[in-house]
């Protein structure tokens, strides 16, 4: 069948149209700037997509392409169906024109939600054969960690699954800063094909809205500086992906961060530039026994290395530094538009309780900055603390904000508190000399006092304090 009859044949009798299978997940893309929507409906029996429908609307060229990927994977298994994208939809319309491109990549974005939604609720796929490769799945943001931890990952001869998550959807957003937007879930999941990897989009906007978002809002209302990638690591991202990767039957699920794993804990990567493990610290045991990091012994010019060796376009791609719901806006406005919290003037004082001026919001402040404060005095000023009450911010001179003791609340200990020798109070800072006090036994506490053999220029409450024994993490707790 020839390019033109292809087109038309989709178009004059498409697969699927109108059609809703029983007990179908579904999958939606396109509208905003493009006229072009389509909903595809994929039934499946936990491994095969055993029938499939969908529904159009815009030009002719979404009704044909959703009829292309119909017809593509009905009766294909799931990871078969995940390695189809726009190149393989545009293929099965005898190719299109790049006018008309554009429909085959809203089909393959309609599709990758719904085989997302599929393996999420009900994926059952089994586990290879005793003589096949493992398998494991990657999970890749767009970016050039999470595609070298792939590549290596095939390269040590696993059989290798990928999956993006969209995490977070804002029009006043950058989606190109953003790892977890949809534009950066397309760019993933091209990269996967271009691999050969099945990929699937996991959409978690509303676990992490509730998980990550909320009490990001709540944290910064109650007066304390949150840090919501640790509680996205350890309760929204990393647990879902784990549980994807048990329903496609994977034995693992590897990831792009720069960490190691040793004697069932994190260790401090081989590059401490680079080092995540104080992102990774709240996950629990159980969950390191399945994770992968092929990045932990490598430094960030290696990783580039072989991404540009591999032909990567993303070896030189930028970093970002925000957090990914903040990319493209700033906190004040962040806070405003999705918590109804728009941060209030109040006073600034001094230890002994003089005002001396008048801040723009406590929420926008935290321990130790200094900036921001528009407060004229005759030596440099920083946050003290901060009271959410009153809506008072103390501040001070940098001296007064040494201290040696800082509290941890919801503390979690693997290994017992005398083994304790390093602390990180911040992601960016060294870890410091120290100790928890008391020599707990390993377990919950509510409560744990660290000891600091130096003085620290401040603890923000809220942060997370994580317990190192050497290079490894032992316990974790919330600064408070």
């Amino acid at each position: 069948m020839d390019s033109v009859a292809a087109f038309e044949h989709h178009l004059s009798s498409p697969q699927g149209q109108g059609r809703i299978p029983a007990g179908a997940f579904t999958g939606t893309a396109g509208g905003g700037g493009c006229c072009d929507t389509v909903t595809l409906h994929l039934a499946t029996d936990g491994a095969t997509v055993t029938d499939a429908g969908f529904e159009a609307s815009g030009c002719g060229a979404a009704t044909a392409a959703a009829s292309a990927a119909v017809t593509l994977v009905r009766g294909a298994t799931l990871l078969d169906a995940a390695r189809f994208g726009a190149r393989e939809i545009a293929s099965e319309l005898g190719g299109l024109s790049p006018g008309k491109l554009h429909a085959a990549e809203v089909a393959a974005d309609a599709l990758a939600r719904g085989l997302g939604a599929a393996a999420h609720k009900r994926g059952a796929q089994e586990a290879p054969s005793a003589d096949a490769p493992e398998r494991t799945l990657v999970a890749m943001s767009g970016g050039v960690d999470s595609a070298v931890a792939a590549l290596e990952c095939a390269r040590a001869g696993l059989e290798t699954v990928a999956v993006t998550l969209e995490l977070w959807a804002d029009a006043e957003g950058d989606a190109e800063r953003s790892c977890c937007s949809a534009s950066a879930v397309a760019q993933a999941r091209a990269l996967a094909h271009r691999l050969g990897m099945p990929h699937f989009t996991l959409d978690l906007r509303p676990e992490f809205r509730a998980g990550v978002v909320e009490p990001f809002i709540a944290a910064h209302a109650a007066g304390e500086t949150p840090n919501p990638c640790v509680r996205c690591n350890g309760n929204v991202r990393l647990d879902a992906m784990l549980e994807l990767a048990r329903r496609l039957g994977c034995a693992t699920l590897a990831t792009g961060h720069y960490a190691r794993v040793q004697d069932g804990l994190l260790r401090a990567a081989a590059d401490p530039a680079k080092d995540q493990t104080y992102m990774l610290a709240a996950l629990a045991p159980a969950s390191l026994e399945r994770m992968r990091f092929p990045l932990g012994e490598l430094t960030k010019p290696q990783v580039r290395a072989l991404a540009a060796h591999a032909g990567l376009a993303v070896a030189h791609r930028r970093e970002s530094q925000d957090l990914c719901f903040l990319a493209g806006t700033d906190r004040r406005r962040f806070l405003a538009r999705h918590g109804g919290l728009t941060p209030t003037p109040g006073p600034v004082i001094d230890a002994g309780g003089t005002r001396l001026g008048t801040h723009d919001g406590h929420e926008l402040l935290t321990v130790g900055q200094r900036r921001g404060l528009a407060v004229a005095a005759g030596e440099p000023l920083y946050v003290l603390r901060k009271d959410a009450g009153s809506a008072s911010v103390v501040v001070g001179p940098r001296s007064a904000l040494a201290t040696e003791r800082v509290r941890v609340r919801a503390a979690r200990l693997h290994r017992p508190g005398a083994c304790v020798d390093r602390i990180k109070l911040r992601y960016r800072s060294p870890a410091l000399a120290g100790r928890v006090a008391g020599s707990p036994p390993a377990g919950r506490h509510r409560t744990l006092v660290l000891e600091l053999d130096e003085p620290v220029a401040g603890a923000a409450p809220g942060q997370l304090a994580c317990l190192m024994a050497g290079e490894l993490v032992v316990g974790w707790g919330t600064i408070g």
